[in-house]
């Protein structure tokens, strides 16, 4: 089938991507939630061909005996479109091609009468979605399928049917229930069974069901957003003479105090966005840091062991240089911030537990500075 054939390159070509690999994680969930998204399936497709029905039909035409072998299964594959609307509901547009279904029947006297259906059409779907985990959602279609069914009847019998070459567009019904797994943000692969009402063009109404699995990729990935910028630095105040000074006091010794967050407190499973909760924790540091004069203050960005080392630097990094950009943007010197990614090479627990890996996810931030209050 050329659609397949079309399907799997399309597979290959996504799965050898770039936006297929382990480092390009959640970045983005809103941008995710109402993205514009393409797909693809093949699977294996069943119908049920009414025996007894074209056996009753034959024997009305005079035969004593039917011999009756049919073909109920076949290849079938699908391609779509589709709008996420938000977390739990999107719309799809999606063409697909059901297979072929064909059957062979041998009478007494001698004749024959063979049949073959095609199906093929169009569909439009409303999906509910459930997430199960980061990573894992289970989801229903309840949709419309326009689909245009072929027949062909060859053999010596052919006065049992009207039309030896029938064909008819029905807009019928379809439902479907699957569940799908993310690889990144952009990629995610599908396994699904729907149920399609069609007609068969010789006045037959019946189902066809497909069981596939499908790739899906979301449209348009952003770019993760930069750092604030720092903020102007005030205009020197005017010099006035004074009279002499007292005495100075010895120079305040300065001091050097470090914070340790854990990474839930701050980030969601996974990301390096941060959540409304690590904005207030990092307001809350800020305010202990009233009073004192920071010369320099050091993010570093640590995690667990699960995953590849490459991966975990790279998200280390990104944490940290998210609770810079935050600290930025609350009036903090950019070029007094200095930022680490330690990714899993400093663990302060045991990664083989998941209080220990849990432990082991963090953020700290190191103030060194003067205190005048």
């Amino acid at each position: 089938m050329k659609l397949a054939h079309t399907i799997g390159i399309l597979g290959c070509a996504l799965l050898g991507s770039p936006l297929a690999q382990a480092d390009e994680q959640w970045v983005n969930p809103d941008w995710a939630d109402s993205a514009w998204y393409v797909g693809a399936g093949i699977g294996r497709s069943r119908a049920t061909i009414d025996q007894e029905r074209i056996t009753r039909s034959l024997e009305a035409g005079g035969s004593t005996s039917v011999a009756f072998d049919k073909h109920e299964h076949d290849t079938a594959a699908k391609i779509y479109f589709g709008k996420q609307l938000n977390k739990n509901f999107a719309l799809e547009f999606g063409y697909v091609d059901l297979g072929e279904f064909s059957y062979s029947a041998v009478t007494t006297p001698l004749s024959t009468l063979n049949g073959k259906v095609d199906f093929r059409g169009v569909n439009l779907d409303l999906l509910a979605e459930l997430p199960l985990s980061q990573r894992f959602s289970a989801y229903g279609r309840l949709g419309l399928n326009y689909t245009q069914a072929r027949a062909h009847f060859t053999g010596n019998r052919l006065f049992a049917v009207t039309n030896p070459e029938p064909s008819e567009r029905k807009l019928n019904p379809k439902i479907g229930l699957g569940l799908e797994y993310r690889f990144t943000e952009a990629l995610a692969v599908r396994g699904e069974v729907e149920r399609y009402r069609v007609n068969d063009a010789v006045g037959n109404r019946g189902d066809v069901d497909l069981v596939s699995v499908n790739l899906v990729y979301k449209l348009g990935r952003p770019a993760s957003s930069a750092p604030a910028a720092p903020a102007p630095e005030p205009a020197p105040a005017p010099v006035m003479e004074a009279p002499a000074p007292a005495p100075m006091p010895p120079p305040p010794v300065p001091v050097s105090e470090k914070v340790s967050f854990a990474a839930r407190a701050l980030f969601d499973f996974d990301k390096s966005v941060l959540k409304p909760e690590g904005k207030s924790a990092l307001d809350a540091l800020l305010a202990q840091l009233q009073g004192m004069n920071t010369e320099v203050m050091i993010t570093v960005g640590h995690t667990d062991s699960v995953g590849s080392a490459q991966y975990n630097q790279k998200l280390s990094i990104r944490r940290a240089e998210a609770v810079k950009a935050y600290l930025v943007g609350k009036g903090i010197d950019a070029a007094r911030v200095y930022t680490e990614g330690k990714g899993e090479t400093q663990p302060v627990a045991d990664n083989k537990s998941a209080a220990g890996r849990a432990q082991n996810r963090r953020v700290t931030v190191e103030v060194v500075g003067t205190r005048t209050k």
